[in-house]
Protein backbone atom coordinates (compact mmCIF):
# COMPACT_ATOMS: atom_id res chain seq x y z
CA UNK A 1 0.00 0.00 0.00
CA UNK A 2 1.25 3.39 -0.96
CA UNK A 3 0.68 4.82 2.86
CA UNK A 4 2.92 1.69 4.00
CA UNK A 5 5.51 2.57 1.76
CA UNK A 6 5.57 6.51 2.54
CA UNK A 7 5.73 5.29 6.16
CA UNK A 8 8.62 3.01 5.76
CA UNK A 9 10.53 5.50 3.95
CA UNK A 10 10.02 8.00 6.65
CA UNK A 11 11.12 6.02 8.87
CA UNK A 12 13.99 5.12 7.76
CA UNK A 13 15.15 8.93 7.21
CA UNK A 14 14.73 9.36 10.36
CA UNK A 15 16.82 6.93 11.27
CA UNK A 16 19.62 8.26 9.39
CA UNK A 17 18.88 11.88 10.27
CA UNK A 18 19.27 10.97 13.81
CA UNK A 19 22.51 9.63 12.98
CA UNK A 20 23.98 12.74 11.00
CA UNK A 21 22.51 15.30 13.60
CA UNK A 22 25.48 14.16 15.85
CA UNK A 23 27.81 15.51 12.71
CA UNK A 24 30.67 17.74 13.68
CA UNK A 25 31.10 20.51 10.43
CA UNK A 26 33.78 18.54 9.05
CA UNK A 27 31.73 15.65 8.84
CA UNK A 28 28.82 17.55 7.49
CA UNK A 29 30.80 19.34 4.83
CA UNK A 30 32.52 15.78 3.57
CA UNK A 31 28.89 14.30 2.96
CA UNK A 32 28.21 17.51 1.01
CA UNK A 33 31.48 17.30 -1.18
CA UNK A 34 30.95 13.90 -1.93
CA UNK A 35 27.81 14.32 -2.79
CA UNK A 36 28.38 17.43 -4.98
CA UNK A 37 31.32 15.54 -6.89
CA UNK A 38 29.31 12.34 -7.51
CA UNK A 39 26.51 14.53 -8.97
CA UNK A 40 29.11 17.39 -10.91
CA UNK A 41 31.07 14.81 -12.65
CA UNK A 42 30.62 15.12 -16.75
CA UNK A 43 29.43 11.41 -17.34
CA UNK A 44 26.92 11.58 -14.62
CA UNK A 45 25.51 14.96 -15.34
CA UNK A 46 25.37 13.91 -19.27
CA UNK A 47 23.82 10.86 -18.36
CA UNK A 48 21.15 12.16 -15.94
CA UNK A 49 20.53 14.89 -18.90
CA UNK A 50 19.81 12.03 -21.51
CA UNK A 51 17.57 10.00 -19.13
CA UNK A 52 15.58 13.33 -18.16
CA UNK A 53 15.20 14.35 -21.83
CA UNK A 54 14.09 10.92 -22.80
CA UNK A 55 11.65 10.31 -20.10
CA UNK A 56 10.02 13.80 -20.11
CA UNK A 57 10.48 15.19 -23.75
CA UNK A 58 10.96 18.76 -22.30
CA UNK A 59 13.82 20.88 -22.95
CA UNK A 60 16.96 20.01 -24.43
CA UNK A 61 19.58 17.39 -23.60
CA UNK A 62 22.69 20.11 -23.77
CA UNK A 63 20.96 22.71 -21.90
CA UNK A 64 19.67 20.29 -19.47
CA UNK A 65 23.78 18.84 -19.11
CA UNK A 66 25.02 22.85 -18.98
CA UNK A 67 22.10 23.66 -16.40
CA UNK A 68 23.16 20.61 -14.48
CA UNK A 69 26.69 21.52 -13.77
CA UNK A 70 26.50 25.41 -13.78
CA UNK A 71 23.32 24.62 -10.74
CA UNK A 72 25.66 22.03 -8.77
CA UNK A 73 28.33 24.09 -9.02
CA UNK A 74 26.81 27.54 -7.94
CA UNK A 75 25.20 25.48 -4.84
CA UNK A 76 28.59 24.11 -3.95
CA UNK A 77 30.21 27.63 -4.36
CA UNK A 78 27.41 29.21 -1.98
CA UNK A 79 27.17 26.61 0.96
CA UNK A 80 31.46 26.32 0.48
CA UNK A 81 32.51 27.23 4.38
CA UNK A 82 29.22 27.87 5.63
CA UNK A 83 28.88 27.22 9.28
CA UNK A 84 25.93 25.03 10.13
CA UNK A 85 26.82 22.85 13.00
CA UNK A 86 27.06 24.04 16.13
CA UNK A 87 27.62 27.92 17.56
CA UNK A 88 26.99 29.69 14.22
CA UNK A 89 26.64 33.50 15.73
CA UNK A 90 27.38 35.12 19.01
CA UNK A 91 26.36 38.67 19.97
CA UNK A 92 28.84 39.18 23.16
CA UNK A 93 27.60 42.76 24.29
CA UNK A 94 23.85 41.33 24.20
CA UNK A 95 25.02 37.99 25.55
CA UNK A 96 23.41 36.05 22.95
CA UNK A 97 24.40 32.82 21.28
CA UNK A 98 23.14 30.70 18.72
CA UNK A 99 23.32 26.94 18.15
CA UNK A 100 22.41 25.73 14.80
CA UNK A 101 20.50 22.34 14.28
CA UNK A 102 18.50 20.50 11.65
CA UNK A 103 14.84 20.41 10.85
CA UNK A 104 14.40 16.68 10.71
CA UNK A 105 13.04 15.01 7.47
CA UNK A 106 12.49 17.16 4.33
CA UNK A 107 9.63 16.10 2.26
CA UNK A 108 10.33 17.74 -1.29
CA UNK A 109 7.83 17.50 -3.97
CA UNK A 110 10.17 18.11 -7.06
CA UNK A 111 9.29 19.24 -10.55
CA UNK A 112 9.06 17.00 -14.29
CA UNK A 113 11.03 20.26 -15.57
CA UNK A 114 14.84 19.49 -15.53
CA UNK A 115 14.02 16.83 -12.32
CA UNK A 116 18.06 15.88 -11.98
CA UNK A 117 19.24 19.52 -10.67
CA UNK A 118 15.70 20.11 -8.63
CA UNK A 119 16.68 17.53 -7.07
CA UNK A 120 20.55 17.62 -6.06
CA UNK A 121 19.91 21.29 -5.42
CA UNK A 122 17.54 20.63 -2.88
CA UNK A 123 19.53 17.95 -1.41
CA UNK A 124 23.04 19.49 -1.33
CA UNK A 125 21.85 22.60 1.52
CA UNK A 126 19.63 19.79 2.98
CA UNK A 127 22.69 17.38 3.76
CA UNK A 128 24.62 20.65 4.84
CA UNK A 129 22.58 21.31 7.07
CA UNK A 130 21.82 17.60 8.54
CA UNK A 131 18.57 16.64 7.66
CA UNK A 132 17.63 14.24 5.65
CA UNK A 133 15.19 14.39 2.47
CA UNK A 134 12.89 12.03 1.12
CA UNK A 135 11.60 13.14 -2.35
CA UNK A 136 8.23 12.57 -4.43
CA UNK A 137 9.01 13.10 -8.29
CA UNK A 138 7.09 14.21 -10.63
CA UNK A 139 5.07 11.10 -12.56
CA UNK A 140 6.61 11.86 -15.36
CA UNK A 141 10.09 12.07 -14.08
CA UNK A 142 10.23 9.07 -11.75
CA UNK A 143 12.69 7.35 -13.32
CA UNK A 144 14.95 10.55 -13.67
CA UNK A 145 14.03 11.23 -10.06
CA UNK A 146 15.33 7.62 -8.79
CA UNK A 147 18.31 7.65 -10.72
CA UNK A 148 19.45 11.56 -9.47
CA UNK A 149 18.86 9.82 -5.66
CA UNK A 150 20.93 6.56 -6.74
CA UNK A 151 23.80 8.11 -7.14
CA UNK A 152 23.75 10.15 -4.55
CA UNK A 153 23.25 7.42 -1.99
CA UNK A 154 26.11 5.51 -3.91
CA UNK A 155 28.33 8.50 -2.77
CA UNK A 156 26.88 9.06 0.58
CA UNK A 157 27.33 5.09 1.01
CA UNK A 158 31.22 5.53 -0.64
CA UNK A 159 32.21 7.81 2.36
CA UNK A 160 30.32 5.09 5.45
CA UNK A 161 27.13 7.72 5.51
CA UNK A 162 23.59 6.75 6.15
CA UNK A 163 22.20 6.44 2.10
CA UNK A 164 18.68 6.97 3.62
CA UNK A 165 19.63 10.46 4.74
CA UNK A 166 17.96 10.72 0.47
CA UNK A 167 15.28 8.63 -0.52
CA UNK A 168 13.13 8.86 -3.71
CA UNK A 169 9.81 7.53 -2.84
CA UNK A 170 8.97 4.76 -5.01
CA UNK A 171 5.47 5.40 -5.98
CA UNK A 172 4.99 8.82 -7.53
CA UNK A 173 1.58 10.76 -7.71
CA UNK A 174 -0.50 13.02 -5.54
CA UNK A 175 -1.67 10.19 -2.58
CA UNK A 176 1.85 9.29 -2.54
CA UNK A 177 3.37 13.28 -2.30
CA UNK A 178 0.43 14.56 0.13
CA UNK A 179 0.55 11.71 3.28
CA UNK A 180 4.60 12.66 2.52
CA UNK A 181 4.06 15.93 3.21
CA UNK A 182 1.54 15.17 5.80
CA UNK A 183 4.61 12.84 7.67
CA UNK A 184 7.59 15.18 7.65
CA UNK A 185 9.14 17.46 9.52
CA UNK A 186 8.80 20.03 7.02
CA UNK A 187 8.14 20.86 3.20
CA UNK A 188 9.50 22.17 -0.04
CA UNK A 189 7.40 21.95 -2.66
CA UNK A 190 8.39 22.76 -6.50
CA UNK A 191 6.09 22.28 -9.38
CA UNK A 192 2.78 23.67 -9.82
CA UNK A 193 0.50 25.46 -8.03
CA UNK A 194 -1.37 22.54 -7.38
CA UNK A 195 1.56 20.96 -5.51
CA UNK A 196 2.40 24.19 -3.88
CA UNK A 197 -1.53 24.37 -2.38
CA UNK A 198 -0.80 20.59 -1.33
CA UNK A 199 2.10 21.38 0.49
CA UNK A 200 0.67 24.57 2.73
CA UNK A 201 -2.79 22.52 3.26
CA UNK A 202 -0.51 19.43 4.34
CA UNK A 203 -0.18 21.10 8.06
CA UNK A 204 3.96 20.78 8.26
CA UNK A 205 5.45 23.88 7.84
CA UNK A 206 6.23 24.42 4.46
CA UNK A 207 8.00 26.55 1.43
CA UNK A 208 6.54 26.51 -1.64
CA UNK A 209 7.92 28.22 -5.31
CA UNK A 210 6.28 31.11 -7.00
CA UNK A 211 4.76 31.12 -10.38
CA UNK A 212 6.68 32.27 -12.78
CA UNK A 213 5.98 34.81 -15.34
CA UNK A 214 8.72 37.14 -15.65
CA UNK A 215 8.01 40.18 -17.65
CA UNK A 216 10.86 42.58 -19.04
CA UNK A 217 11.21 45.94 -19.84
CA UNK A 218 13.59 47.33 -22.59
CA UNK A 219 13.41 51.15 -22.58
CA UNK A 220 14.99 53.49 -25.47
CA UNK A 221 18.35 54.15 -23.52
CA UNK A 222 18.82 50.38 -23.15
CA UNK A 223 22.02 48.47 -25.03
CA UNK A 224 19.73 46.91 -27.41
CA UNK A 225 21.99 44.16 -28.78
CA UNK A 226 22.84 42.80 -25.11
CA UNK A 227 19.11 42.90 -24.46
CA UNK A 228 18.68 41.04 -27.50
CA UNK A 229 21.10 38.51 -26.57
CA UNK A 230 19.86 38.20 -22.93
CA UNK A 231 16.23 37.72 -23.79
CA UNK A 232 16.66 35.76 -26.92
CA UNK A 233 18.28 33.27 -24.73
CA UNK A 234 16.75 33.37 -21.62
CA UNK A 235 13.27 32.48 -23.56
CA UNK A 236 14.93 29.83 -25.63
CA UNK A 237 17.74 28.34 -23.12
CA UNK A 238 16.11 24.21 -22.31
CA UNK A 239 13.10 25.46 -24.70
CA UNK A 240 11.39 27.85 -22.25
CA UNK A 241 10.98 25.36 -19.75
CA UNK A 242 12.38 27.46 -16.90
CA UNK A 243 9.88 29.04 -14.46
CA UNK A 244 12.42 32.52 -14.73
CA UNK A 245 12.72 32.10 -18.62
CA UNK A 246 11.42 35.32 -19.96
CA UNK A 247 8.29 34.91 -21.16
CA UNK A 248 6.86 38.74 -22.27
CA UNK A 249 9.10 41.61 -23.41
CA UNK A 250 7.81 45.49 -23.08
CA UNK A 251 9.95 47.64 -25.66
CA UNK A 252 9.36 51.04 -25.92
CA UNK A 253 7.97 52.57 -29.40
CA UNK A 254 10.91 54.32 -30.52
CA UNK A 255 13.09 51.02 -30.69
CA UNK A 256 10.97 48.71 -31.27
CA UNK A 257 11.80 48.24 -34.70
CA UNK A 258 15.28 48.24 -34.17
CA UNK A 259 14.89 45.51 -30.94
CA UNK A 260 12.22 42.80 -33.64
CA UNK A 261 15.34 43.02 -35.67
CA UNK A 262 17.58 42.62 -33.65
CA UNK A 263 15.60 39.11 -32.27
CA UNK A 264 15.35 38.14 -35.68
CA UNK A 265 18.96 37.87 -36.63
CA UNK A 266 19.39 36.62 -33.28
CA UNK A 267 17.38 33.29 -34.10
CA UNK A 268 13.65 34.32 -33.75
CA UNK A 269 10.76 34.38 -35.83
CA UNK A 270 8.14 36.56 -35.21
CA UNK A 271 5.09 35.51 -36.08
CA UNK A 272 2.90 37.29 -38.19
CA UNK A 273 -1.33 37.83 -37.44
CA UNK A 274 -2.51 34.23 -39.13
CA UNK A 275 0.89 32.31 -37.38
CA UNK A 276 0.27 33.63 -34.10
CA UNK A 277 -3.79 32.60 -34.25
CA UNK A 278 -2.72 29.16 -34.95
CA UNK A 279 0.08 29.02 -31.85
CA UNK A 280 -2.32 29.94 -29.54
CA UNK A 281 -4.77 27.58 -30.58
CA UNK A 282 -1.97 24.53 -30.98
CA UNK A 283 -0.89 25.61 -26.82
CA UNK A 284 -3.94 26.85 -25.06
CA UNK A 285 -6.96 24.49 -27.29
CA UNK A 286 -9.57 25.73 -24.57
CA UNK A 287 -8.26 29.66 -24.06
CA UNK A 288 -6.87 28.96 -20.81
CA UNK A 289 -4.95 25.65 -20.25
CA UNK A 290 -1.77 24.77 -21.46
CA UNK A 291 -1.60 21.56 -23.75
CA UNK A 292 0.77 19.68 -21.87
CA UNK A 293 2.04 17.79 -24.61
CA UNK A 294 3.72 20.18 -26.70
CA UNK A 295 4.92 22.25 -23.58
CA UNK A 296 9.16 22.42 -23.30
CA UNK A 297 9.43 21.11 -27.10
CA UNK A 298 11.87 22.95 -29.34
CA UNK A 299 10.81 25.85 -31.37
CA UNK A 300 10.72 24.29 -34.56
CA UNK A 301 9.31 21.00 -33.40
CA UNK A 302 5.43 23.80 -32.13
CA UNK A 303 5.50 25.66 -35.34
CA UNK A 304 5.40 22.53 -37.35
CA UNK A 305 2.56 21.44 -35.44
CA UNK A 306 0.85 25.13 -35.43
CA UNK A 307 1.41 25.18 -39.40
CA UNK A 308 3.98 27.74 -39.45
CA UNK A 309 6.87 27.43 -42.30
CA UNK A 310 10.75 28.30 -40.68
CA UNK A 311 12.50 28.20 -43.32
CA UNK A 312 16.04 27.26 -42.24
CA UNK A 313 14.18 26.10 -39.16
CA UNK A 314 17.01 25.07 -37.34
CA UNK A 315 18.44 28.15 -36.85
CA UNK A 316 15.15 29.60 -35.17
CA UNK A 317 15.26 29.02 -31.04
CA UNK A 318 12.27 31.33 -30.30
CA UNK A 319 8.86 31.98 -31.45
CA UNK A 320 7.86 35.85 -31.00
CA UNK A 321 4.25 36.95 -30.53
CA UNK A 322 3.10 40.74 -30.95
CA UNK A 323 0.42 41.46 -28.36
CA UNK A 324 -0.78 44.53 -29.35
CA UNK A 325 -3.12 45.31 -26.22
CA UNK A 326 -0.87 44.01 -23.11
CA UNK A 327 -4.07 45.44 -20.99
CA UNK A 328 -6.76 42.87 -21.95
CA UNK A 329 -5.99 39.41 -20.25
CA UNK A 330 -4.83 36.75 -22.81
CA UNK A 331 -3.46 33.70 -22.31
CA UNK A 332 -0.67 34.97 -24.31
CA UNK A 333 0.87 36.76 -21.65
CA UNK A 334 0.65 33.79 -18.76
CA UNK A 335 3.15 31.20 -18.02
CA UNK A 336 4.00 29.47 -21.50
CA UNK A 337 7.00 26.87 -20.93
CA UNK A 338 8.29 26.95 -24.17
CA UNK A 339 10.51 28.92 -26.01
CA UNK A 340 8.08 31.59 -26.93
CA UNK A 341 7.96 35.18 -26.30
CA UNK A 342 5.27 38.06 -26.31
CA UNK A 343 6.40 41.18 -27.40
CA UNK A 344 3.88 44.79 -26.63
CA UNK A 345 5.44 48.43 -27.45
CA UNK A 346 4.79 50.97 -24.63
CA UNK A 347 5.28 54.92 -24.97
CA UNK A 348 5.50 56.24 -21.91
CA UNK A 349 7.93 54.32 -18.82
CA UNK A 350 5.57 54.79 -16.35
CA UNK A 351 2.94 52.81 -18.29
CA UNK A 352 5.45 50.03 -18.75
CA UNK A 353 5.88 49.69 -15.35
CA UNK A 354 2.09 49.47 -14.65
CA UNK A 355 1.69 47.06 -17.50
CA UNK A 356 4.29 44.67 -15.62
CA UNK A 357 2.19 45.05 -12.12
CA UNK A 358 -0.99 44.41 -14.43
CA UNK A 359 0.33 41.51 -16.14
CA UNK A 360 1.68 39.86 -12.97
CA UNK A 361 -1.73 40.29 -10.85
CA UNK A 362 -3.20 38.39 -13.74
CA UNK A 363 -0.98 35.60 -13.83
CA UNK A 364 2.02 35.04 -11.45
CA UNK A 365 2.84 37.97 -8.32
CA UNK A 366 5.61 37.77 -6.71
CA UNK A 367 8.17 35.87 -9.07
CA UNK A 368 10.42 38.18 -10.95
CA UNK A 369 10.54 40.92 -13.70
CA UNK A 370 13.10 42.95 -15.22
CA UNK A 371 14.32 46.38 -17.16
CA UNK A 372 17.01 46.97 -19.56
CA UNK A 373 18.24 50.25 -19.33
CA UNK A 374 20.78 52.76 -18.43
CA UNK A 375 18.79 54.67 -16.21
CA UNK A 376 19.15 54.14 -12.86
CA UNK A 377 15.72 56.13 -11.36
CA UNK A 378 14.04 54.03 -13.08
CA UNK A 379 15.04 50.64 -11.83
CA UNK A 380 14.22 52.31 -8.62
CA UNK A 381 10.86 53.49 -9.91
CA UNK A 382 9.56 49.80 -11.05
CA UNK A 383 11.16 48.09 -8.01
CA UNK A 384 9.36 50.25 -5.50
CA UNK A 385 5.67 50.00 -7.76
CA UNK A 386 6.23 46.06 -8.67
CA UNK A 387 4.64 43.39 -5.90
CA UNK A 388 7.86 40.99 -6.70
CA UNK A 389 10.47 39.43 -4.74
CA UNK A 390 13.05 39.76 -7.85
CA UNK A 391 13.67 43.11 -10.49
CA UNK A 392 16.47 41.64 -12.62
CA UNK A 393 18.43 44.87 -14.19
CA UNK A 394 20.39 44.18 -17.51
CA UNK A 395 20.94 40.68 -17.04
CA UNK A 396 18.53 37.76 -18.04
CA UNK A 397 15.95 36.81 -15.91
CA UNK A 398 17.39 33.22 -15.43
CA UNK A 399 19.69 34.49 -13.06
CA UNK A 400 16.90 34.39 -10.47
CA UNK A 401 17.77 30.88 -9.87
CA UNK A 402 21.32 32.57 -9.10
CA UNK A 403 24.48 33.38 -11.10
CA UNK A 404 28.36 33.44 -10.78
CA UNK A 405 28.13 37.33 -12.34
CA UNK A 406 25.30 38.29 -9.74
CA UNK A 407 25.24 38.13 -6.11
CA UNK A 408 22.08 35.80 -5.70
CA UNK A 409 22.24 32.83 -4.43
CA UNK A 410 21.70 29.67 -6.24
CA UNK A 411 18.81 27.68 -5.68
CA UNK A 412 16.43 25.85 -7.46
CA UNK A 413 12.78 27.35 -5.01
CA UNK A 414 11.93 30.73 -6.36
CA UNK A 415 9.16 31.88 -3.25
CA UNK A 416 6.97 34.33 -4.15
CA UNK A 417 6.19 35.99 -0.87
CA UNK A 418 2.81 36.83 0.20
CA UNK A 419 2.18 38.29 -2.59
CA UNK A 420 2.64 34.92 -4.35
CA UNK A 421 1.11 32.98 -1.61
CA UNK A 422 4.52 31.71 -0.48
CA UNK A 423 5.97 31.65 2.55
CA UNK A 424 9.27 32.85 2.44
CA UNK A 425 9.69 36.05 -0.38
CA UNK A 426 13.45 35.34 -2.33
CA UNK A 427 15.48 32.35 -3.11
CA UNK A 428 15.14 29.43 -0.83
CA UNK A 429 18.91 28.70 0.41
CA UNK A 430 20.41 26.20 3.04
CA UNK A 431 19.48 29.08 5.86
CA UNK A 432 16.39 27.76 5.41
CA UNK A 433 16.83 24.24 6.36
CA UNK A 434 17.92 25.05 10.26
CA UNK A 435 16.24 25.95 13.81
CA UNK A 436 18.27 27.75 15.93
CA UNK A 437 18.44 27.79 19.66
CA UNK A 438 19.30 30.77 21.33
CA UNK A 439 20.62 31.06 24.75
CA UNK A 440 20.87 34.39 26.74
CA UNK A 441 22.86 35.43 29.22
CA UNK A 442 22.74 38.59 32.09
CA UNK A 443 24.34 41.98 30.54
CA UNK A 444 23.98 45.30 32.25
CA UNK A 445 20.90 46.93 32.53
CA UNK A 446 19.78 48.87 29.24
CA UNK A 447 17.03 51.40 30.91
CA UNK A 448 15.56 52.89 27.69
CA UNK A 449 15.63 56.50 27.34
CA UNK A 450 11.79 57.94 27.38
CA UNK A 451 12.04 60.71 26.21
CA UNK A 452 13.98 59.77 23.59
CA UNK A 453 11.18 56.79 22.55
CA UNK A 454 8.28 58.77 22.96
CA UNK A 455 9.43 63.10 21.56
CA UNK A 456 7.53 65.28 21.70
CA UNK A 457 4.47 63.16 23.48
CA UNK A 458 6.99 62.88 26.24
CA UNK A 459 7.60 66.53 26.24
CA UNK A 460 3.51 67.59 26.51
CA UNK A 461 3.10 64.66 29.53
Amino acid sequence: MISESVEEAVRRARAAQAEAASWSQADTDRAVTAVGWHCYREETARRLARLSHRETRLGDVEDLYTLHRRRVLGILHDLHGARTVGVVEEEPELGLVRIAKPLGVIAVASPATAPAPGIICNALPMLKTRNAAVFSPNPRAHRSAQATVEVMRAALTGIGAPPDLLICLPEAGREAGSLLMSAADSVVAIGGSGTVRRAYRSGTPAIGAGVGNPTVIVDETADLDDAVEKIQHGAGFNNGTSCSSESNVLVHRSVAAAFEQGLARAGAHLCDEAEADRLARLLWPDGTALNREMIGRPAAEIARAAGIDLGTAEKVTVLVVRCADPWQDTALLREKISPLLTLSVYTEYDEAVRLVQSISRRCGLGHSCAVHTTRADRVLRLAEEVTHCRVVVNQSTMTNTGGFASGVPFTTTLSAGSWGGSSVAGNVTWRHFLNHTTVSRPIPERVPDEAALFGAYWRQG
